[in-house]
């Protein structure tokens, strides 16, 4: 069995995306790691030959601008990378610029990818999510927050990244899907306030024309992170390969949670949820089977 990771980055370091830490969380499970870099205006091609492994390959991008409906641009770009891989690979693990993996979970990964790579009805594999949100210290829980996602799909080059890169579809249909004991840490609303800004007043540009964004989006000097609706303290430990950044957070984040923002239908979602353990009207990107 041979393992070919993939990602696409673009302006890590103006945007402090933790891209080397996602890269060398799984990096043990592969034998190849191809990265789509982006037309950056900051050290990001640096950064990422930085990494001391022979594994990782680079393709070098230019990103489609125009493209502003939905983020479909970091679905673009999210197939160069993968469309780079060869035929001589089995599975294919993809993790974003902002992703990272807990080293707990690659003999998990392993096993399962053996189990499933010459059963042609497995389609990917699909893990579970942990959203980190204003601190290291914090997950979100609310509805915003997707539970589950693909991460692990067959080198079939009919799989094409969907809508704004957070899943993959084949031909158009929801793939089909083994769920595994494995989790992925977002990290996507954990940095510097006045990153987390800049990165704000710029990326909502990939979803949206330049008039919603001048009404939507706020211009200050340092994000708000007290616009979350509900938050629960994190219970357990980090990547290691997440260990230099914990130390060296410089930002003070506080959660008041007497004043979470439960509308009376998110009450009634949040109490089916924890009796149950279903989440009414989940959005579900993927068959499992």
């Amino acid at each position: 069995m041979k393992v070919a990771g993939f990602s696409f980055i673009r302006n890590a370091v103006k945007y402090d995306y933790p891209i080397v830490e996602a890269i060398t969380s799984i990096l043990p499970l592969c034998d190849i790691f191809i990265v789509a870099l982006g037309n950056s205006e900051d050290e990001t091609e640096r950064l990422i030959r930085s990494i001391p492994s022979d594994k990782i390959k680079i393709v070098t991008t230019v990103w489609n601008d125009s493209l502003r409906e939905g983020g479909k641009v970091l679905a673009d770009e999210t197939n160069k990378a993968f469309d780079a891989i060869g035929t001589e690979y089995d599975w294919c693990f993809y993790i974003q610029g902002d992703e990272v993996m807990h080293e707990k979970f690659l003999p998990i990964v392993k096993s399962e990818m053996l189990k499933y790579a010459k059963n042609d009805e497995v389609e990917g594999l699909l893990f579970g999510y942990k959203h980190f949100y204003g601190s290291y210290e914090y997950i979100g829980v609310s509805r915003k927050w997707y539970r589950k996602e693909i991460r692990l799909i067959k080198n079939n080059k009919r799989i094409r990244s969907y809508k704004d890169a957070q899943g993959f579809r084949i031909d158009g249909q929801k793939l089909k899907v083994k769920e595994i004991a494995a989790e992925i840490y977002h990290y996507g609303w954990v940095r510097n306030p006045k990153a987390q800004q800049l990165k704000q007043e710029t990326f909502h540009k990939l979803w949206h024309d330049d008039d919603w964004v001048k009404k939507n989006v706020v211009e200050a000097d340092e994000f708000d992170y007290k616009t979350i609706e509900t938050l629960t303290k994190f219970e357990g430990s980090h990547p290691s390969s997440m260990e230099e950044r914990l130390k060296n957070t410089q930002w003070a984040f506080h959660y008041d949670a007497s004043k979470s923002r439960k509308t009376l239908k998110d009450k009634l979602s949040f109490f089916v949820e924890n009796m149950t353990g279903y989440r009414i009207g989940e959005y579900k990107n993927y068959k499992k089977i």
